[in-house]
């Protein structure tokens, strides 16, 4: 018989607490939702604090000691959790059973389309661990062409999975609203498709889709170790955009343009944005503009180059941090770029123009995850819809 495994327990301050990781729901829970929303809380804080028995599921959630028998009964049917043996001796009394999330046995198909042409396909466990990944070329498609490429991409990655799929996870370049839907991306030609709806359909599976710069800050919040407090990560790619949670919410903004930041002027006679203005972030940071700015420079003048590039973004963030309070922002994208002088001057920018306060400066830090955050986060996109927890 195999022995299920879970995610290892993860350090926190206060022994048993309730979990605050999950991102908090905009909506009171109604009484006809308490079940699940119960069975919620149980699977997060088995999530995030490793095997543990029914007295401490209880004393951790505040739920009576029957109600979480219950739900990990429920659970077990399921096939989400498993009894892993008995605590090991220490304590006094009768020995407890401990009981953990089958993370490697249950599997999600998550899709980065952060890079176009490249798409990365993945399949990965609950504990975000990538089981394998591909990369396909979608070049030159786009609209009805592009929807039916990615459902082939993914019922692909389905059929390859080793362990049971819970669901798909989707993280695109462009306006997505709360539902999956596309509301608009240039770079693929979507305008207003439903796309988590219409894939759930053809693949039989859930099906999660935000935009790529929120699908990378929900993975640092998930998987990584970001203030849930308030944090910003700003995804440099083909583009900038930025992701941003603000006291356990994912900030999207009444246009759903929160964190749209790549096409902020800066210089306004700089270079030519593709947008057709002029002087946009995304003209000195994103990698393609950087390459050009750096090609066939000395070392030094390299540096000077990249910290003239990290006090732009620096004066472009500044106001965001003080303006929300934020304890860090985190960079995503080529490290070669941005983890060096360019990182130095942007830190330095945002803690020396924010006004000081009490306690720690604002951090700027590279991204924890690296690479794989957009597709760590579309499976944290997963965790969430199917079970509510992230």
């Amino acid at each position: 018989m195999t022995v299920p495994t879970a995610p290892g327990p993860r350090p926190h301050p206060t022994p048993w607490r309730t979990s605050t990781r999950a991102l908090r729901p905009r909506a009171k829970v109604l009484p006809s939702q308490a079940r699940a929303h119960n069975r919620s809380v149980v699977l997060g804080l088995l999530f995030h604090e490793g095997p543990v028995s029914r007295a401490d599921l209880a004393r951790a959630t505040g739920l009576t000691r029957v109600t979480v028998s219950e739900i990990v009964g429920d659970l077990l049917t399921d096939g989400l959790v498993a009894e892993l043996g008995l605590r090991p001796e220490g304590r006094v009394g009768k020995p407890a059973m401990m009981v953990g999330l089958r993370a490697a046995e249950h599997h999600v198909v998550a899709v980065d389309l952060q890079r176009l042409p490249a798409a990365r396909v993945a399949v990965l466990d609950l504990s975000g661990t990538v089981v394998s990944e591909t990369t396909a070329d979608v070049t030159g498609l786009r609209g009805e062409d592009a929807t039916a490429a990615l459902e082939d991409l993914c019922r692909a990655g389905i059929a390859g999975a080793p362990q049971r799929v819970v669901g798909v996870g989707i993280g695109t370049p462009g306006i997505v609203d709360a539902t999956g839907r596309v509301v608009e991306s240039a770079r693929l030609g979507w305008r207003s498709v439903p796309l988590a709806e219409r894939l759930s359909h053809a693949l039989g599976v859930g099906v999660h889709v935000a935009n790529d710069a929120d699908t990378a800050a929900l993975a640092e919040f998930t998987y990584g170790e970001a203030s849930p407090s308030g944090f910003m990560v700003v995804a440099v790619g083909q583009g900038v955009g930025a992701g941003l949670v603000l006291d356990g919410h994912l900030v999207r903004g009444h246009r759903l343009a929160a964190g749209e930041i790549g096409h902020l002027t800066v210089d306004p006679r700089g270079e030519p944005c593709e947008c057709g203005r002029r002087g946009c972030l995304e003209t000195i940071v994103a990698p393609a503009y950087l390459d050009r700015t750096l090609a066939g420079r000395t070392p030094a003048r390299r540096r000077s180059a990249l910290r003239d590039a990290g006090h732009r973004l620096g004066a472009v963030l500044a106001p965001v941090v003080a303006a929300l309070d934020l304890e860090e922002v985190i960079l995503t994208g080529p490290a070669e770029l941005l983890d060096g002088p360019l990182l130095e001057a942007a830190r330095e920018t945002v803690q020396t123009t924010c006004l000081p306060t009490e306690g720690t400066a604002p951090q700027v830090r590279m991204a924890q995850l690296g690479a794989n955050g957009v597709l760590q986060g579309a499976a944290a996109l997963v965790l969430s819809g199917e079970f509510g927890f992230s």
